[in-house]
């Protein structure tokens, strides 16, 4: 009898400190996300940089500095702010080399970063370097090849190659873009590839495979979609064409990720396998997807606030004393096997889990 009261108490208190009507929620305080954010922002200031193969910036450590800037405009910590502007300094200097080519939907998000930060600094080189990565997604080389030519022909980005996680390394710089100069084509962009991608790689069941000839639903590469879909709708004008269909696809998504939440409140390494292990950067990419979803009105806060607060309840445990998320699946190439995705290694401290975490805090506050 006891044990069954302390669950009816552990739920009544669930509702209690989620308030369905102003879309809004409350933590004890340790899942607050002012705390949890300042931990892991303060964190990646420290960190080294992340490179591939020892040449260029990592578009997993620019969505987490990103994330970073985003918490420290959120939460007015000015001196966050200024040790993330410092780090990014010496790119226009002795780090200059670290810099990504333009060749790369993976490369050119590094844009992103830049164009926040201008939006912080005012600093013209700032806006002058994002730019050149947004807009080179669109200007088709000289040695394009024929698959290129022919995206760029249609109008989409001669970098298109219809892998999920496209939908936020095209999306992300180009709504930053948007954001600084007020021109309707970066957004115009970023809508259009979002319906193509859609129309073309999402499943019956709301979800995406990892490719289309690979027929699993991996976690994190529907995170990018999910993340994606929110960010992209909530910078979308309301009368914008394509926001019906970005809005459909989303929603779609949402309702089956919801059927799938394990009990724990997580989502596994492959979403609809439950014998597949918890994995923490796909459980929150979805996760900031209930939040904005929430927040924003486009979820029922009644149906989607007890499951998004249990999701942010159970992936902060997984944060360790050194303040590195764990459990997060390294990166990952796709491959028709089963099996393959259960033995993928798990990192801590992975920025692939490290950005989304902060992206939830920064939503959640």
């Amino acid at each position: 009898m006891m044990k069954k009261n302390s669950i009816l108490f552990s739920f009544v208190l669930s509702v209690m400190l989620v308030s369905a009507q102003t879309n809004e929620f409350k933590f004890l305080k340790s899942f607050d996300p002012k705390v949890v954010g300042k931990k892991l922002a303060y964190h990646f200031v420290d960190d080294r940089h992340d490179l591939y193969a020892g040449r260029w910036i990592h578009y997993a450590e620019v969505c987490t500095w990103n994330g970073a800037v985003e918490f420290a405009l959120k939460t007015k910590d000015q001196q966050l702010l200024k040790l993330l502007v410092n780090k990014f300094e010496p790119f226009f200097s002795r780090e200059a080399a670290l810099l990504p080519p333009k060749n790369h939907v993976d490369y050119n998000m590094f844009g992103s970063l830049a164009l926040k930060l201008y939006r912080v600094t005012k600093d013209q080189r700032y806006k002058d370097m994002g730019l050149a990565y947004a807009d080179s997604q669109w200007i088709l080389p000289e040695n394009a090849k024929p698959e290129e030519r022919a995206w760029a022909d249609k109008g989409y980005s001669w970098q298109t190659r219809l892998w999920i996680d496209d939908m936020y390394m095209i999306t992300v710089v180009q709504m930053e873009a948007f954001k600084v100069t007020g021109d309707r084509k970066y957004i115009d962009r970023a809508a259009k590839e979002m319906v193509l991608y859609l129309d073309e790689l999402q499943r019956p069941n709301g979800l995406f495979y990892h490719a289309p000839d690979v027929p699993y639903y991996w976690a994190r590469g529907d995170g990018w979609m999910s993340v994606g879909m929110a960010d992209l709708l909530f910078h979308l004008p309301e009368g914008h064409k394509d926001r019906p269909r970005i809005m459909e696809g989303y929603l779609d998504m949402m309702k089956n990720l919801k059927d799938y939440q394990q009990v724990s409140g997580m989502w596994n390494q492959l979403i609809d396998q439950s014998d597949f292990w918890p994995e923490t950067s796909g459980s929150a990419m979805f996760t900031y997807g209930f939040i904005m979803g929430v927040k924003q009105g486009w979820l029922d806060a009644d149906e989607y606030s007890i499951a998004t607060k249990k999701a942010w309840e159970a992936l902060v445990p997984y944060i360790d004393e050194r303040n590195n998320v764990t459990e997060v699946c390294i990166g990952t190439g796709k491959k028709d096997d089963k099996q393959y995705y259960y033995e993928r290694p798990r990192n801590a401290g992975d920025f692939h889990g490290q950005a989304p975490y902060l992206w939830c805090a920064v939503a959640l506050l």
